[in-house]
Order: C-alpha cells, then sequence, then structure tokens
C-alpha cells in the first residue's frame, strides 16, 4: 500500500514504520492519521514481521496533533472521522503481534506521546522533549493517552502528569519510569538495532505469546477509554478554554483560561 505521510518498510522480521512530514515536525494531520490506521491493519496481514520499529524523519519523532488542523476542525473536517483514526490506530497498534519499539529524537508530544507510551520498549535521546501536554490547549489526553500513562504510573501519578502537562526531559522520563531507555544524541538507532538483535536472537514466539496473553486481558479497557476519550475531546473543543490555548500556540503567547 501506498502511503504520504508515513513510510513502511518491511525487511524480513523487522519492520519500520517513519513518521514523514519533516516540514511540519511530523505533526499529525488527518491524512497521517488515516495512513497510521491503514498501516496497522496492513501490518496486521504480515505474520513474518515480529519485530516493529516507530520512528520519526526529520528533526523530531513528531510534534502531535497539527494544531493547524484543529483551528480548522469545526469546518472542513469531521471531528468523530478524526477520532475514528485516531481509535483504529491506537488499538491496531496495541494488538499487532509484534514487539513494537519507539525510537525517539527531537520531540514527542501530545498524541504522539501517546503512541510512543502504546510501544512495547521505548528508547529516547537524552535532548528529547517529552510531554502530554494536551492540557495546554484545554483538551485531555487522546489516542489512549490516559491508558497508556496508567499502565506505566498508576493512576494517580498518571492524573498529575497529566493535569501538569509539562514537558519532560529524557532523564526526568526515564526517572519517571516513563521510557526504558535514554542514550546519548544520534545514539538511539544504533541501540534499537542492539535492542532488535537480541530479540530476533530469543525465543521471540514466547515473548509474543506473554505480550498477547496480557493485551487481551487489557483490551476492553483500552476500547472504553478511547470511547471515553472521544467523549470528552468532543465537550472540550466546544469550551472557551480550548479556543484560548488553540489561538494562544499560533500567536506564541501563554493562554488566558477562564475555566470555561
Amino acid at each position: 500500500m501506498g502511503y504520504t505521510t508515513i513510510n513502511l518498510e518491511i525487511l524480513e522480521r523487522k519492520a519500520i514504520l517513519t513518521l514523514n512530514r519533516p516540514q511540519a515536525m511530523n505533526a499529525m494531520d488527518i491524512t497521517m492519521m488515516q495512513e497510521l490506521a491503514d498501516c496497522m491493519e496492513e501490518l496486521h496481514q504480515q505474520p513474518e514481521v515480529q519485530v516493529l520499529i516507530v520512528k520519526g524523519e526529520g528533526r523530531a519523532f513528531s510534534a502531535g496533533g497539527d494544531i493547524k488542523m484543529m483551528l480548522g476542525a469545526n469546518e472542513a473536517i469531521d471531528f468523530e472521522t478524526i477520532m475514528s483514526y485516531i481509535t483504529r490506530f491506537a488499538i491496531g497498534y496495541y494488538t499487532l503481534p509484534m514487539l513494537t519499539i519507539a525510537q525517539i529524537h527531537g520531540a514527542a508530544a501530545g498524541l504522539a506521546f501517546s503512541l510512543a507510551l502504546a510501544s512495547d520498549v521505548i528508547v529516547a535521546e537524552d535532548s528529547t522533549k517529552l510531554a502530554m501536554n494536551f492540557i495546554s490547549i484545554g483538551l485531555v489526553p487522546d489516542g489512549g493517552g490516559h491508558f497508556f500513562m496508567k499502565e506505566r504510573l498508576g493512576v494517580a501519578k498518571a492524573k498529575q502528569l497529566i493535569w501538569e502537562g509539562k514537558v519532560m526531559e529524557a532523564k526526568e522520563a526515564f526517572d519517571q519510569q516513563l521510557i526504558d531507555y535514554v542514550v546519548p544524541d544520534g545514539a538511539a538507532a544504533a541501540t534499537v538495532d542492539q535492542i532488535v538483535g537480541k530479540v530476533l536472537a530469543s525465543p521471540i514466539a514466547s515473548m509474543l505469546a506473554t505480550k498477547e496473553i496480557l493485551h487481551k486481558e487489557k483490551l476492553p479497557e483500552l476500547e472504553r477509554i478511547l470511547q471515553a476519550e472521544a467523549i470528552a475531546q468532543a465537550k472540550m473543543r466546544q469550551t472557551k478554554d480550548h479556543q484560548e490555548g488553540i489561538t494562544a500556540f499560533v500567536e506564541k503567547r501563554q493562554p488566558n483560561f477562564i475555566g470555561e
């Protein structure tokens, strides 16, 4: 299948998925969201692939959802369609019968951070900036962000970090147990290659069976959370705080939230 905003390369037992809108720091517009959903379904039809690496082209992993798209979503884009694509790729990625590795450099924010947190293994470079920063534009996490944060941190800590929405350095994210490896700048690819080599030399069928057992148990909860996120996101998009948040972002100023 041909894609315009992502690249998928299959190399025998390994596949590499590259987010490919470098001119926009790989921000996820509606086309990328649809292509990610389609790509996950394509990967489910590739039984020979046992490891998937997800990375970003250019200066960053991904800046998250495309803010310019959000500005025009009320008129030109069906919000329910956007959320359906997000739900499809979140469930598709979580249920992949392969070991997934996020290879992060530059930044992973918002929806892109949700995608990274859904991975089995997360490798980030020292200077990476990581943020579950939906609150900065008056929204809630989507892409299963609530679920994946809770899985790694527990409910109390997940709430606190979501509410704070701050930008974290890789070392802080590692100390919080949000990511698995911090490596020097420029070393993420080599580190991921080492992990892949070790995994493919292991009894990976057993590893993937364990993943299936644990994920199948949690899948209904993820589905419920994705549905709840879509409902909450639709409500938040109608608030004055959301409009102020995205306007302030575009104007490069601090937002003035009023709690409405």
